[in-house]
């Protein structure tokens, strides 16, 4: 394995610009070193750190997806903490009020829909604002550098699982999004700083180089649930269990009526290179069907260069839509409002407009050109030195 350093492990390059200032960080227990040291304390034992920012999961990532949380002075510091998540996704007056300069540092998972995404544009904005500097710690991106997949999201549906015009797979480092969304979002008073990653390519994943895997949220505890969830995440939008409650979130898919074997030989009979759908059973304990018994399969990925997780994943709602018609069912949150369109990015696919290998063909064109829009602002090459 490759030694790679991360934007933490070089704080000496972005000291300049913290030194003397009230330092405000957003970060949670991905926020660490490569010796395991948090960048809480790292910064605290450094520099004159004011404010701490909790997201989605909390500081200390001990909250379930969606849930609010009270918050209290970060025990270990007494440095106060902010949430940032729940009724409020921006800062505040007063939060911005508690800091000179923001720092961020958090590992996401590669998919448009991570939140963590919009808790940095959504500070970004008003850093922006209050003429505040903005410094990133840069983190890989655990899915590689490489591959783009999925839709283009149409910003009619944006919200704060989708909010740009990004495909699912994006294949963007945190540093490289905060450059990119800088520039789509027109922030061209913000002073944005990347800590930049060393030694990284964009073909390396996550399990290939040296650096430890924290699981960025509970539902994530390994790095083979974040390659399954950018594409298995899309069934939180339906009737379906997407595994939570089981030991292989985003991995297990299934319902009470599913029956395996047929869903398992009905996906075995479409051409999907690199991913196997292995039937198999479980029972929740907790989130949907909490405690019942669902058939279902198992989301394999054989061979990682060769497997397209979007497709393969409306591949698998394709197939339960045609032997499940009547129990399938899309979540409303609200008159209108439908999950899997957020999660998509569009609502062509819950229409009927397109089954899910022409929804991706339909959008090659966009996908092709995001992969253009983003090369200004990458900071890393592949192997042959290209980017």
């Amino acid at each position: 394995m490759r030694r790679i350093l991360s934007g933490v492990d070089q704080l000496d390059s972005v000291a300049r610009v913290l030194q003397g200032k009230r330092v405000g960080l957003m970060t949670n227990q991905t926020g660490i070193d490569r010796h395991f040291r948090s960048t809480i304390d790292l910064i605290h034992a450094r520099f004159q750190l004011t404010a701490l920012f909790a997201v989605e999961h909390g500081i200390r990532g001990n909250v379930q997806a969606g849930e609010a949380y009270a918050v209290q002075p970060d025990p270990a510091t007494g440095v106060p903490v902010y949430a940032v998540y729940g009724g409020n996704h921006r800062l505040t007056p007063e939060m911005l009020s508690a800091f000179d300069v923001l720092c961020f540092d958090m590992q996401d998972v590669g998919a448009r829909f991570y939140t963590y995404l919009y808790a940095l544009s959504f500070a970004m904005e008003e850093c922006a604002r209050a003429g505040k500097p903005v410094v990133v710690l840069d983190r890989l991106n655990p899915l590689g550098g490489e591959k783009i997949e999925g839709p283009v999201l149409d910003e009619r549906l944006a919200s704060y699982v989708g909010m740009y015009a990004l495909p699912t797979r994006y294949g963007l480092t945190i540093g490289e999004y905060a450059r990119w969304v800088k520039h789509h979002l027109g922030l061209d008073d913000l002073d944005l700083i990347v800590a930049p990653l060393k030694g990284w390519r964009r073909q390396d994943l996550l399990d290939a180089i040296d650096i430890p895997w924290v699981a960025p949220s509970p539902n994530c505890p390994t790095f083979h649930a974040a390659l399954a969830y950018v594409g298995t995440c899309i069934f939180e939008g339906t009737n379906l269990s997407e595994g939570r409650g089981t030991t292989l979130p985003f991995e297990y898919i299934g319902a009470p009526w599913i029956d395996a074997p047929a869903l398992e030989k009905r996906m075995a009979a479409r051409p999907l290179p690199g991913l196997h759908f292995r039937a198999a059973y479980f029972t929740p304990t907790f989130s949907k069907h909490a405690g019942v018994a669902c058939g279902g399969v198992q989301v394999h990925i054989t061979d990682r260069a060769r497997a397209n997780v979007v497709e393969g994943a409306l591949c698998l709602l394709d197939a339960v839509r045609a032997l499940y018609p009547d129990r399938v069912e899309f979540i409303s949150l609200a008159e209108g409002s439908y999950t899997i369109d957020k999660l998509l990015g569009t609502d062509q696919y819950r229409l009927g407009v397109y089954d899910g290998p022409a929804l991706l063909a339909a959008h090659a064109d966009a996908r092709a050109a995001f992969a253009e829009e983003r090369r200004p602002f990458l900071l890393y090459p592949n192997d042959d030195g290209s980017r």
